[in-house]
């Protein structure tokens, strides 16, 4: 393996005396929290083992889409705020430690402890005694005092603390500033240690038992995971009776605040909150019904979808271009998205499948927006970005779960391409 330096610029001079160090400080979640820490006036110490990320930020860039980052970025550069570290062992004694790294899940959809455990053993001959210890990304339940245990064990007394990222994707700078900062810790010292640092930084601080934090976390996107089944399920049950499952959805909305919070039907996806819900149902012993059926819903979507241009098409004489691959709308993270579902499984169906995205740069696939217009028989709107709302389809047929393009064709109307066991379709 290549090991690739750092530019000299961008190297820490003070690493170990930053203010506070964020390990996984150049991911999704790490830039965020690294940005606002800067913006009140801290030293922060960026800890990273992704040199790409860490030159681009050194550099005045922002390696993805954060809103509002930017300018945050150029003052903290400009008033030599950060410091940019890739090892273990330059990470602040100074201030706080704070891991962005959380919980996997396996093959199996069951939690891998030890990627949490082997960071942490990894910092341990860096860090001091009484050092405050904060976990931030998505645990396992038990898993902040099972790792405040371990320490013990071997023979080291740092302050432990979960305090859960409740951001999303894209807007955590906004967010952050807005929004309650759950705060635990596993002695009341921790927890105070933790509460006076995010006080730097968020509105308004909550404090739960590490363990209530933990659920807190999962309860949260796992609820957000299960509401956006249920819509999906019920759009599929409308469809199957030939029905507009928006019109219906928009007469339940109007002036009916009770029906307010129904979510639109969309492809629920990201690196979040199937993972997360798949984490309770392995703490529940795979008793979490109602996250088993929402997975099932969720990610069953795109196949009901291509199974019903199976029933209505020849698809195997037609080329299906994909508009949007990034998992949710306004961003150019990939990662967990539906869309890649969907053209694995028309990849096995159709002529050609072709894909697009005016935001995502990673993937090498990707064509113009105009040439997958002009090429294929039928369109699928993947992610809503807005852009497609105003862009020339060419006429050709769209499937849109979104309802987000005025001009596009449901499955009834969609008659530009040979039909193929039309007279089957459930309607």
């Amino acid at each position: 393996m290549t090991v690739v330096e750092l530019p000299i610029a961008a190297r820490a001079s003070d690493a170990r005396t930053a203010d506070v160090t964020v390990i996984g400080g150049a991911g999704h979640v790490g830039i965020p929290l690294v940005l606002s820490f800067a913006a009140k006036g801290l030293h922060v110490n960026v800890n990273d083992m992704n040199l790409a990320n860490l030159a681009e930020l050194a550099a005045g860039r922002l390696p993805f889409i954060e809103y509002g980052a930017q300018e945050l970025l150029t003052a903290a550069l400009r008033d030599k705020r950060l410091t940019f570290t890739s090892k273990p062992g330059q990470t602040s004694q100074a201030g706080p430690v704070i891991v962005t790294i959380g919980t996997p899940v396996d093959e199996f959809l069951n939690p891998e402890r030890k990627v949490v455990q082997d960071c942490i053993e990894s910092l341990l001959p860096y860090l001091r005694d009484h050092q405050l210890l904060v976990l931030r990304s998505t645990l396992y339940p038990g898993t902040t005092d099972w790792i405040n245990e371990y320490l013990a064990r071997k023979g080291r007394k740092l302050k432990v603390a979960f305090c859960p990222e409740r951001i999303v994707q894209g807007h955590g700078i906004d967010e952050l500033a807005r929004m309650p900062q759950i705060i635990s810790g596993t002695s009341p010292e921790a927890a105070e240690e933790a509460a006076a640092l995010f006080r730097n930084i968020a509105s308004e601080i909550v404090v739960l038992d590490p363990i209530e934090a933990e659920f807190a976390k999962l309860f949260g996107n796992a609820y957000r995971y299960i509401e956006f089944a249920v819509t999906n399920q019920f759009y599929l049950i409308a469809k199957s009776a030939g029905l507009d499952y928006h019109r219906i959805l928009q007469a339940m909305k109007h002036n009916y605040p009770r029906a307010g919070n129904i979510p639109s039907p969309g492809y629920a996806a990201g690196p979040c909150l199937m993972k997360d819900t798949m984490q309770l149902t392995a703490f529940a012993r795979n008793e979490f019904s109602l996250g088993n059926a929402a997975m099932l819903v969720n990610e069953g979507l795109p196949l009901h979808i291509v199974d019903d241009l199976r029933r209505r098409y020849n698809l195997e004489n037609m080329t299906i271009g994909l508009l949007g691959m990034a998992f949710k709308a306004e961003i150019d993270d990939v990662r967990a998205s539906l869309s890649y579902k969907f053209k694995k499984v028309l990849g096995g169906y159709a002529r050609e499948v072709l894909t697009t995205d005016p935001f995502v740069t990673v993937d090498p696939d990707l064509l113009p927006f105009a040439d997958v217009v002009a090429r294929s028989d039928l369109l699928i709107l993947c992610t809503p970005h807005n852009v497609y709302k105003t862009a020339d389809l060419m006429g050709k047929p769209v499937i849109d779960v979104w309802n987000m393009l005025p001009q596009a064709a449901d499955f009834a109307e969609c008659t530009t391409a040979p039909l193929a066991y039309a007279d089957s379709l459930e309607r």
